[in-house]
């Protein structure tokens, strides 16, 4: 790429002075941060307040495009294919059946391609996060109300990635600026900007967390037309999620951020197939519960449908596509050992495969909660942050409390109430339990596990294979494998990594 060959190019000239270039490789790390110039920092050309909002928009937009295949896709086959969820593939697709049976390595490209994806879109908000203090010091017509949304916007942008990828890796790099380019009178200096360590996850945190905290106060309002949109309540939705995990836990703090985002206009549906359904014009979208979905238009559309099932807009189309993330079945006799219909068929639907499947059988189970190409893809809802809640009140000690929310969820899908658990522990599996039927194929069953102790997720993940003769053969999992290994690339290319155990 042309801003590589610069970067190779300013190395090149510097083996004339002193620097010993072994130190400073060439790599594809933090590249849009190398400007295709070779003039000046990426803080150089933004100026004025169109070009923050230009910055703003295409923020959203990106959501539309790559998040489609790594921020969805690949996330479920992290978090669904390696829980007791689903199955992961076909032999034709061996870097996601290796993450399936715990056989990921460094040379992995979907574990690759997903590292560079997130430390681009990382990349994206700190040209906003970094930039926009100074624009508004030079340009009278940014208000103050959008200097404050725009920033926050930015915020939610960046934490979910930057916690996303902690799940994921562990300790991850986090850049908190934007490097000048490169020259020869420099580089000393700016080379650990472009190459920087690993920062341990519970800083990486901590910064999230003072961030999503000035999001909480200053982001959009919600938007009833339009669930696209980084508000207040997602930076509550984020803050909840990061301190029930292990590294920052907090339940109170859980408590609270969900308390506050009940407190704002957001109801269940009455019918929960609605949030996925769709009619003769356009999916259903922006429902009373949705908190953050990624919107699409039939025109613009997007092709996630094809890695599960036919368009249900038009199921004559033919199709050849191999299939992923298909539902197990465990999961199915989940739903049907509970009577879950309502839950079940809008999870899961039954078609003809008309391809060679990994998983063999004429009749088939699909994951059906992106049934067309206009279909939103729900990130957070009120459903999952009740169950949140009703964890925090769990290990709190508010056992009736968490029941309550518990039944609200069961109440919604037909199912009779529960009675209160004996014990905290009898109270959480409860509630794990209904986040499994509940949030299917929404990317939490793994973590979900993982969050509430190792040997839960260590569990399940080493029977599959004995419960169901359809698993590939899984290698055990171990507390070190739990994380996905640092892309050799990336190890290769910045001496300042270090990889994760196990690999």
């Amino acid at each position: 790429m042309k801003k590589k060959y610069i970067l190779m190019t300013l190395l090149a000239a510097f083996a004339l002075t002193s620097c010993n270039l072994d130190l400073f490789p060439e790599t594809d790390y933090n590249e849009g941060n190398v400007q295709a110039s070779g003039e000046g920092s990426t803080e150089s050309q933004y100026s004025t307040r169109a070009d923050m909002e230009g910055l703003r928009n295409a923020i959203y937009q990106d959501w539309t495009k790559d998040i489609q295949e790594k921020g969805y896709l690949d996330w479920l086959v992290y978090t669904e294919c390696r829980s007791d969820n689903a199955y992961g593939g076909n032999p034709g697709t061996g870097e996601l059946m290796a993450i399936e049976a715990n056989r990921q390595d460094g040379e992995n490209k979907n574990v690759e391609r997903d590292w560079d994806w997130y430390l681009g879109q990382v990349s994206k908000c700190n040209n906003i996060i970094f930039n926009i203090d100074r624009i508004k010091e030079a340009d009278e017509s940014m208000t103050e109300k959008e200097w404050k949304e725009w920033k926050s916007e930015a915020y939610c942008w960046r934490a979910w990635n930057l916690f996303q990828m902690s799940q994921i890796w562990g300790d991850i790099p986090l850049v908190n600026s934007i490097p000048p380019a490169i020259s020869a009178d420099n580089i000393e200096d700016v080379y650990k900007d472009y190459y920087p360590p690993r920062t341990a996850r519970v800083e990486v945190y901590k910064q999230i967390v003072g961030e999503l905290e000035f999001a909480a106060e200053n982001a959009p309002e919600t938007d009833p037309s339009n669930k696209h949109l980084f508000t207040k309540a997602f930076a509550h939705g984020m803050l909840a999620r990061i301190f029930a995990e292990e590294t920052l836990r907090n339940w109170e703090q859980v408590a609270k951020h969900c308390e506050a985002i009940e407190k704002m206009n957001y109801e269940l549906v009455d019918d929960y197939a609605q949030m996925w359904a769709y009619d003769e014009t356009d999916a259903v979208r922006n429902t009373s519960e949705s908190i953050f979905e990624v919107t699409f238009t039939r025109s613009s559309g997007n092709w996630v449908w094809m890695m599960f099932h036919r368009n249900a807009y038009n199921p004559t189309d033919s199709y050849s596509w191999i299939k992923w993330i298909t539902p197990s079945r465990d999961l199915v006799a989940a739903y049907e050992k509970e009577g879950d219909n309502v839950r079940k068929n809008a999870c899961i639907c039954e078609d003809e495969a008309i391809w060679s499947n990994y998983y063999p059988g004429n009749k088939y189970k699909f994951m059906h909660k992106m049934p067309t190409n206009a279909t939103s893809i729900i990130l957070m809802r009120l459903g999952e942050i009740y169950l949140l809640h009703a964890e925090a009140l769990a290990k709190t000690g508010d056992l009736k409390g968490a029941t309550d929310y518990v039944n609200k969820i069961r109440k919604r899908a037909g199912l009779k109430d529960i009675d209160v658990p004996a014990t905290e522990n009898d109270a959480i599996d409860a509630i794990l339990h209904e986040r499994r039927l509940e949030l299917a194929f929404e990317g939490f069953r793994f973590y979900d596990l993982l969050r509430h102790g190792f040997e839960r997720v260590k569990t399940i993940h080493d029977a599959m294979p004995q419960k169901d003769s359809y698993w590939q053969m899984r290698l055990p999992l171990t507390e070190e494998t739990v994380l996905m290994p640092i892309p050799q690339g990336a190890l290769d290319n910045n001496p300042s990594l270090e990889p994760n155990k196990g690999y």
